[in-house]
């Protein structure tokens, strides 16, 4: 059906049911394709063999324990918890800490997002990332008589405008496992003045879906219904983030302390766009590329033409540096080599970093 014909038949639809509402709080997912062979991009097939981003000093990777958190002191942070599961929160920022190892929770993590109604298009075990495909959220439909009514064949032309996906990161502790979800989400708009065509673009990541998200996810651990939720409320005190110039150099300033500010940047990593294609908790230091969320390919993505004109380019990669100094910490950019990066670029990154900590 052309998309002129689905968008007149919507506004029918929603005439004659004034009536219904949308079950926001609802979540339903429906997979926009079929199940395919996961693949690994091309720059990540060698990783775990690749010590082309080896620090001196015997850094520790994203494949093995961060051996220098063993002495780590406890830290004052708001947490709730049940069992060996707790939830961290620091502003809009969520994520979960679970005292089993992360071959012990790689396999029920897995089934969980294809419980949710998602495929899995990245399933990387040996980088602790996997990533669903895009999906609907069905729950944003009318729930009308007329759908009702017309079941499966109402849903070929309902549509919401929306896609999500989402990208899960499980990090290793001495202690146990960190888990991190991150929400990436395209809405379609219409791309001509006469309202008869239609493109995808990208919108603002939702911390509320990461966070309802995580609540299931602590569910399918062994929380209850009930205990989740009420860790999932649980509040935190206000961060706060900044851009500034250190040596000539753009910088990110957190009030928040090394393993906090650590855990912070790794999720706003995630959210914004970037892919960590390795990591050195030691060294304070991840590896960066960018890859534009976009799930047709045929637009490009804010952060593209952030950086040029939205062409395909090859992915620009970084190494992005977290320094603690007490209870205060730093995140600066590197380029590909590990010099310090005081260009044009480095300013829009650092930018994009303290925009979603605040």
């Amino acid at each position: 059906m052309k998309t002129i014909s689905r968008f007149a038949l919507l506004a029918l639809v929603a005439s004659l049911a004034a009536c219904s509402a949308l079950e926001s709080d609802k979540i339903d997912y429906k997979s926009a394709g079929k199940a395919p062979t996961l693949e690994v991009p091309p720059d990540l097939t060698q990783l775990s063999r690749d010590n082309r981003y080896a620090v001196p000093g015997g850094a520790v990777t994203a494949n093995s324990y961060q051996a220098g958190l063993a002495n780590a002191p406890s830290l004052p942070t708001a947490v709730s918890s049940v069992g060996d599961v707790k939830m961290e929160r620091a502003g809009t920022q969520r994520w979960l800490i679970v005292n089993r190892s992360a071959d012990q929770l790689w396999e029920p993590v897995r089934d969980f997002w294809q419980e949710s109604g998602f495929l899995l298009t990245t399933d990387q075990r040996n980088l602790g990332i996997m990533e669903t495909d895009w999906a609907e959220n069905r729950a944003k439909l009318p729930q009308d008589i007329i759908r009702g009514t017309i079941g499966k064949l109402m849903d070929s032309v309902y549509s919401t405008g929306e896609l999500d996906r989402f990208r899960t990161r499980l990090e290793r502790t001495p202690n146990g496992t960190e888990i991190f979800i991150s929400h990436r989400g395209m809405e379609e708009v219409y791309s001509s003045s006469r309202k008869d065509q239609t493109a995808w673009q990208p919108r603002a990541s939702d911390p509320e879906l990461e966070a309802e998200f995580l609540r299931r996810l602590m569910v399918k651990l062994g929380v209850s219904q009930e205990q989740s939720k009420v860790i999932a409320a649980a509040g935190a005190a206000p961060q706060t983030a900044k851009v500034a110039n250190v040596g000539g150099q753009p910088v990110v300033q957190i009030n928040d302390n090394f393993e906090r500010a650590w855990r912070r940047v790794g999720l706003a990593l995630d959210r914004t766009g970037f892919t960590v294609e390795d990591r050195d908790r030691t060294a304070g230091t991840y590896f960066v590329r960018y890859v534009p969320p976009n799930p047709n390919k045929s637009e490009p993505s804010i952060f593209s033409k952030l950086f040029g004109s939205g062409k395909t380019e090859a992915p620009l990669k970084f190494r992005i540096l977290v320094k603690g100094q007490g209870e205060t910490s730093t995140v600066s950019v590197l380029n590909e080599a590990g010099a310090p990066d005081s260009t044009a670029n480095a300013q829009r990154i650092v930018q994009v970093i303290a925009d979603d900590l605040k």
